[in-house]
């Protein structure tokens, strides 16, 4: 199986995840299943059937969260050494060539990806246009909109 590239960061988030699910979401769904037992006939319970529902919810994310973690790559862009190339985990500063507009977006991994935040997935149409390439550079990329282009004014690893 491939590894999944994380960030420090991102990986830290999935393990704080993880213990949540198994130190307090496992052990109050738990509780809430013996509770409707307790309530009698189960196969007209309610409150029984979300709490399993709930259950299985819980156990499926858990394994899904270990597996992530099992797979992931750990990459620290503090340590990174690219040669001002575009590379996960950097931060880029562009420019939009048709409007002018200053972005910065971080590369990071599918599950940190949040562009309220500034983190697009490596796997994004942007993100796959910048890898790779150097500050003074212009990429293309599709959009739903048509295309795009944007300059490449700085790449960091912070």
């Amino acid at each position: 199986m491939s590894k999944t590239p994380l960030t420090v960061v991102g990986a830290e988030k999935l393990r704080a995840e993880l213990h949540r699910l198994k130190t307090i979401d496992r052990p109050a769904v738990i509780q809430a299943i013996a509770e409707a037992r307790s309530h009698g006939d189960l196969s007209e319970n309610a409150e029984y059937d979300a709490a399993k529902e709930r259950q299985g919810f819980i156990e499926g994310r858990i394994q899904e969260v270990e597996s992530k973690l099992g797979n992931a790559q750990i990459i620290d862009p503090a340590l990174l050494d690219a040669d001002g190339r575009c590379v996960f985990g950097a931060t880029v500063d562009l420019e939009d060539q048709d409007t002018g507009d200053a972005l910065s977006y971080q590369i990071v991994g599918e599950d940190e990806a949040d562009l309220k935040t500034g983190k697009i997935s490596v796997t994004s149409p942007i993100a796959r246009a910048l890898i790779g390439k150097f500050a003074g550079d212009v990429v293309e990329f599709p959009t739903p909109g048509g295309m795009r282009s944007l300059e490449i004014i700085d790449v960091r690893y912070v």
